[in-house]
């Protein structure tokens, strides 16, 4: 099932490549955006969240005073639930192979939850030594979220300038894996997102700026 026209890819697409980000609100259907909800509600009651951890595989350490999410990974065979949700996932690969020249191959995922008073100080996604993730994306899951609640996503832009964007519920961004630097602003609410990184073997060179 295709989701959306080849027009609203290809704006999509235009401003990634263009401003080495993009925003769309209200992105999925809204039966959709509730199954991913209702999907997010069991698992925080299953009590599957871990502290997330910075570094690679091989030097993983929990550091609180970086980050203070826990996380869910996605598992495509396991979590059937959500298969529209990985089918669109693997659209987008496809559209950025077609007009970026990407070489997209695989994606990871996960749901991501910071408790109040949490954050993410600034960072990339991208490894020294695990170059693989190109492309970022969110997609926010907070419904009622006001201002005050924090939780912000600030975006660092090469020219200097800051971009603040609230997380709205079904509001999702995608950016450059490397050259995007961002942070999660203290949140003073529970905030939820889903999160995850479409990733590339072997490494190639498109037009994003890589």
């Amino acid at each position: 099932m295709t989701y959306f026209s080849e027009e609203q890819w290809l704006a999509w697409i235009d401003q990634l490549s263009e401003d080495n980000y993009v925003i769309v609100d209200d992105f999925l259907p809204e039966v959709l955006f509730k199954d991913i909800d209702a999907f997010f509600v069991t698992k925080t009651a299953e009590d599957v969240f871990k502290k997330a951890q910075i570094g690679t595989n091989t030097a993983l350490t929990v550091a609180p005073d970086i980050r203070g999410d826990y996380i869910y990974w996605l598992d495509p065979a396991v979590d059937i639930s959500l298969t529209p949700v990985f089918e669109i996932i693997r659209e987008c690969i496809e559209k950025l192979n077609r007009y970026c020249y990407l070489s997209l191959k695989e994606f990871e995922f996960h749901l991501a939850l910071y408790p109040e008073k949490t954050f993410y100080k600034r960072h990339i996604d991208q490894f020294k030594n695990r170059s693989n993730r190109m492309i970022s994306v969110i997609l926010y899951l907070n419904k009622d979220w006001q201002p005050g609640h924090g939780g912000e996503l600030k975006i660092y832009k090469d020219n200097g300038e800051e971009l603040v964007v609230n997380p709205l519920a079904n509001r999702l961004v995608m950016f450059n894996s490397a050259k995007v630097p961002h942070e999660v602003l203290v949140t003073h609410k529970t905030r939820r997102s889903l999160t995850g990184w479409l990733l590339y073997k072997p490494s190639t060179i498109g037009f994003l700026k890589i």
